[in-house]
């Protein structure tokens, strides 16, 4: 399959090659949070064409960022998950997010909230000094989306759906916003969520999931302002 070039040597230039087509880094965001079926990621990329999704998926395992694996019994078919490769992006999708957070505004019509979008602003919003030898868990309710975010001394797993283990707080929405990660926050600083668990972990949670402001728009590497 032939792939645009910028024509230069260049880092950026080649990684905007094997990255830069339109989705694609959408299907690498949706595979940090786990392994996942071709109807996984067309339920989960709304709006995506099928043909769009298996070009984009060639393109990403001829690139060597993507691989096919066989699900695990009791499952069968086919699992596409991150190379080696593939999992060295997630630094930078991260780092994107937390960038592109800071430019979101205002829901606009059409716009949708997916679980894995969650599952982003949450690594994308991770404090690991507010984390420093924390272990805590918690599952969060908003609308018809679950995830869960665990904290195992100081190191972040989140995921889609229930927490595997009984989570130390359930946090659910109130309001009836679409669950986008902006909206969460605020619900849960103004106190518009139901808890089951110590109200002292929702605290946790806002401090753990807030990135310190002078940091929030920096992406690592950059050169100071």
């Amino acid at each position: 399959m032939k792939r645009r070039t910028f024509g230069q040597y260049c880092g950026l230039a080649r990684a905007m090659e094997l990255v830069g087509e339109r989705w694609a880094m959408l299907i690498i965001r949706d595979l940090t949070v786990r392994p996942q079926r071709y109807t996984d990621l067309l339920d989960g990329l709304p709006g995506i064409p099928t043909n769009v999704l298996s070009t984009r998926l060639k393109e990403l395992e001829e690139a060597g960022i993507v691989e096919r694996r066989i699900a695990a019994a009791p499952q069968r078919g086919v699992l596409y998950a991150l190379t080696a490769a593939g999992r060295d992006l997630e630094p930078a999708v991260s780092a994107l997010g937390r960038w592109g957070v800071t430019q979101l505004g205002d829901l606009r019509p059409g716009e949708i909230v997916t679980p894995s979008a969650v599952v982003m602003a949450l690594r994308a919003s991770f404090n690991p000094a507010a984390a420093a030898g924390l272990t805590a868990s918690w599952e969060i309710h908003a609308n018809d989306i679950v995830v869960h975010a665990a904290v195992t001394d100081g190191r972040l797993a989140p995921g889609v759906g229930p927490a595997p283990d009984h989570p130390d707080l359930v946090i659910t929405l109130e309001t009836d916003d679409p669950p986008a990660y902006p909206a969460l926050m605020q619900a849960a600083t103004c106190g518009l969520v139901a808890l089951d668990g110590p109200r002292e972990l929702l605290d946790t949670f806002i401090q753990v999931f807030t990135r310190p402001k002078a940091e929030a728009a920096v992406i690592p590497g950059a050169p100071a302002a």
